[in-house]
């Protein structure tokens, strides 16, 4: 399981990066809104009309990356992918997804109102044709402002 401060660095974001890559090794790296972290899953959303998809479902493995900007330290997780279209952990991830999407859309409009920041779109869209992905966090990899890797096995 990872530790208490990288699960909250990763909780305070509500976009990560995910990078895929398909049977003919073509990468694909794209944002994806997190939804939640439980244990040793993370969970996203992914619309089923990009390469993120495709590749997946013929490559189960991922990795995301980030960065404490505090630190400057980046952080790797890699791991497998299930990928989630329905059913009842459907279902209550989707309940979750519609909490988080309200509260981030709460935050737009008082950031907006309150610091005079102009944002395009305050509504967090999430489109009709969508999935979970849940990523069994398998391998963290911290990279430190000197180069240096250290990597740890999820347990």
């Amino acid at each position: 399981m990872i530790n208490k401060y990288l699960k909250e660095l990763i909780e305070s974001r509500e976009f990560i990066s995910l990078a895929s890559c398909d049977l003919e090794l073509r990468p694909n790296a794209a944002p994806k809104f997190l939804v939640k972290i439980e244990g040793d899953y993370l969970y996203l959303v992914d619309y089923i009309i990009g390469r993120t998809f495709t590749n997946l479902r013929v490559n189960p493995r991922a990795s995301l990356s980030f960065l404490d900007s505090n630190t400057l330290i980046g952080y790797q997780i890699n791991g497998r992918v299930e990928i989630i279209d329905a059913g009842p952990e459907y279902k209550e991830v989707l309940d979750e997804l519609q909490h988080k999407q309200i509260d981030l859309s709460i935050t737009r409009v008082i950031e907006g109102v309150t610091k005079g920041k102009a944002h395009k779109s305050f509504e967090v869209a999430i489109p009709e044709q969508f999935v979970i992905l849940k990523i069994k966090m398998e391998e963290v990899v911290e990279m430190r402002p000197s180069g240096t890797l250290k990597r740890e096995k999820v347990l």
